[in-house]
């Protein structure tokens, strides 16, 4: 277990009073217990974030590697059209 490190930090008197609420309500056994949950969840947020940029980025290089010629608008339109088709006529088979 890594050791702790003691840190003094600013809040505005709303945080405070919803920390402390959080603490007298029993949800956490301390303030500091109640900030490293703040904290875990903000890393975990941003974990969360730079997966799902992670993911775009790599959308996007595929989208930009892909050789395929793109479509034309006729070619566009006919696909979108075949496309609402079948969403319509799934969506229609499951209200039946």
């Amino acid at each position: 277990m890594e050791t702790a490190e003691k840190l003094s930090i600013t809040m505005t008197p709303a945080m405070l009073r919803a920390v402390r609420a959080s603490v007298e309500a029993g949800e956490y056994a301390s303030t500091s217990e109640a900030v490293r949950d703040a904290i875990r969840l903000w890393q975990r947020e941003r974990d969360e974030h730079a997966e799902r940029l992670a993911a775009i980025r790599d959308r996007l290089r595929h989208s930009v590697e892909d050789d395929r010629q793109p479509l034309g608008i006729d070619q566009l339109k006919e696909s979108l059209f075949a496309l609402h088709e079948a969403t319509v006529e799934a969506h229609q088979r499951g209200a039946a």
